[in-house]
């Protein structure tokens, strides 16, 4: 899956440069990434439409990534650090009231970042090769999770109830994504907040125990 390597055109680069002016560190790189592919699908992402997207030479994307594959990569471990960083989902606090917290201003400040992790779920259906990093980094997600109701809950999270939590803030993202509602985004994540709080025995009113 490495693209071949073209040498872009000066007089392109030079106009693109001013047009863009992201910078062009490896950062700013991966964030031109994350664009292509929210607007155009996976499909669109090449080394020409990131350096046209970031303002740089073609070859410029060529030194930092290497292959399209790793390109990718880099691209979706960005878009997770990201997500993590500004979700509250990873807060650490163990308070309920701080459990992603950040959901729907993350989703209404950088769209572009949740579009470019659905396409490439979606796209790793099509291409079973994305599986197995999509895998290994969505994991971090399901980690986080994990660790984050373990600090809640007294007894902990088992896989089931992680995945089912991570599921419900997963189609909440998709959902405002989508539809643009980050209050609907909001009433609902108070809602699992409430129901999680009924896993903690010491919430249960002790006539109500069995």
């Amino acid at each position: 899956m490495t693209e071949t390597n073209e040498a872009g055109r000066p007089g392109e680069a030079h106009g693109a440069r001013k047009a863009a002016g992201y910078g062009t560190g490896r950062e700013a790189l991966l964030r031109a990434a994350v664009r292509v592919v929210a607007r155009g699908g996976l499909r669109k992402l090449t080394y020409r439409a990131v350096a046209q997207e970031a303002g740089v030479t073609h070859g410029l994307v060529v030194h930092h990534f290497g292959s399209r594959d790793a390109l990718i990569e880099a691209a979706l471990a960005h878009t997770i650090r990201t997500s993590l960083n500004t979700s509250a989902l990873g807060s650490g606090t163990g308070r309920l009231a701080d459990f992603s917290a950040g959901v729907s201003e993350m989703v209404s400040s950088d769209p572009d970042t949740q579009a470019f992790q659905y396409d490439l779920l979606l796209e790793a259906r099509r291409r079973p090769e994305l599986l197995t990093q999509v895998r290994v980094l969505y994991d971090e997600y399901f980690d986080a999770t994990r660790r984050e109701l373990s600090l809640m809950l007294p007894e902990g999270a088992d896989d089931g109830l992680t995945r089912l939590v991570f599921a419900a803030l997963d189609g909440l993202v998709l959902h405002q994504l989508v539809f643009e509602e980050p209050d609907v985004t909001e009433a609902a994540l108070a809602r699992l907040r409430s129901l999680l709080q009924l896993l903690d025995p010491a919430n249960i009113p002790a006539a109500e125990r069995i």
